[in-house]
Parts: structure tokens; sequence; C-alpha cells
């Protein structure tokens, strides 16, 4: 499966963005979705991720009650609103495949099999 990751941009403190992680493959709805985040000199982080029927969730504490991660199987894509957006949200955001997903390793990103490009993030304050 191939991802490609969009919505990024410049917002405010306090605004939203809505990331969008669309897929190609037939096989994309039976892969768990996650987003991991990245800032220079830092490991990429794990910010949310879904399972593949999406009626489960799973979120980094920092983005609880912020974040918001859905998919939508037939269209083939993976959503992530962000909302009361913080600076420290600053980041490159990506969106990974996890073929064999468990709750207990989903931050771990190397079970992750494909990823997408990243889309910037950037929250002024």
């Amino acid at each position: 499966v191939q991802l490609q990751a969009s919505g990024g941009g410049l917002v405010q403190a306090g605004g939203s963005l809505r990331l969008s992680c669309a897929a190609s493959g037939r096989t994309f709805s039976t892969y768990a979705i996650g987003w991991f985040r990245q800032t220079p000199g830092n490991e990429r982080e794990f910010v949310a991720a879904i399972n593949w029927s999406g009626d489960s969730t799973w979120y980094t504490d920092s983005v609880k009650g912020r974040f918001t991660i859905s998919r939508d199987n037939a269209k083939a894509a993976v959503y992530l609103q962000m909302n009361s957006l913080k600076p420290e949200d600053t980041a490159v955001y990506y969106c990974g495949a996890n073929p064999k997903f468990s709750a207990a390793t989903k931050h771990e990103r190397f079970r992750y099999s494909f990823w997408g490009q990243g889309t910037q993030v950037t929250v002024s304050s």
C-alpha cells in the first residue's frame, strides 16, 4: 500500500487543521493506520492510531481530547482532526500502515511497514 499525507500548514495557537492520509492499494482496509510526528533532531513519535475497521482508536496523552483520528475505507483515507493546536504540536506528521497491529505495540514505528512522505504542521504562538 502507498500512502500520501496532506493537509499541513501554518496555523495560530488554538486553531485547527485536518490532516489526510490517502492510500492506494486494494488491501488498505486490512491495515491499522497510525499518525506519528517528528521534530528536527528527535525520533518519530506516536500520535494516534486506528484499527482496520475504525471502531477502535488510541492517542498519546498530550493530544487526547484535542485530536481525533478517523478513517473511511470506501475512500481509502484516514484523517487526523487537530483542534486547539499548541506550538508544541509543530512537527512533520507522517501516516503509517501497520499490517499486524497490536494495541500494546502501537507506538513502535518499526511495526509500520509503509509510510507517507510527511506533511509539515507549524503552530505559531
